[in-house]
């Protein structure tokens, strides 16, 4: 079992900078793929950004692609969010969740919502322009 929990979520200007946080709490979150989606209101959870178990692999969403960075500190349980140059459509619910890396069987999985067992509650971030 992992719990999550995001943190890092508030206001931003368009163009600033914003960090975000999901600290684990459970046995062996080293060895999980952990990835960010967001949700507004009224639409699909989308993928954001994924990191590997490893941390040597990392993809992101086109959106996002060359503003976002992913990472992780294993020793800390921790993954992070480094979201620069927000722009409006950036708002969103965001949340972190963990997946054993057997159930991702193809690239396609790590896009994929079914393949994440374990998510956080969600940290609002407003993109104020």
């Amino acid at each position: 079992q992992v719990q999550l929990e995001e943190s890092g979520g508030g206001l931003v200007q368009a163009g600033g900078s914003l960090r975000l946080s999901c600290a684990a709490s459970g046995r062996s979150f080293y060895t999980y793929n952990v990835g960010w989606f967001r949700q507004a209101q009224g639409k699909e959870r989308e993928f954001v950004a994924v990191i590997r178990w490893s941390g040597a692999i990392t993809d992101y969403a086109d959106s996002v692609k060359d503003r976002f960075t992913i990472s992780r500190d294993n020793a800390k349980s921790t993954v992070y969010l480094q979201m620069n140059s927000p722009k409006s459509d950036d708002t969103d619910i965001y949340y972190c969740a963990a997946g054993d890396p057997p159930k991702f069987q193809s690239g396609t999985d790590y896009y994929n919502r079914a393949a994440y067992d374990y998510w956080g509650q969600g940290t609002q971030v407003t993109v104020s322009s």
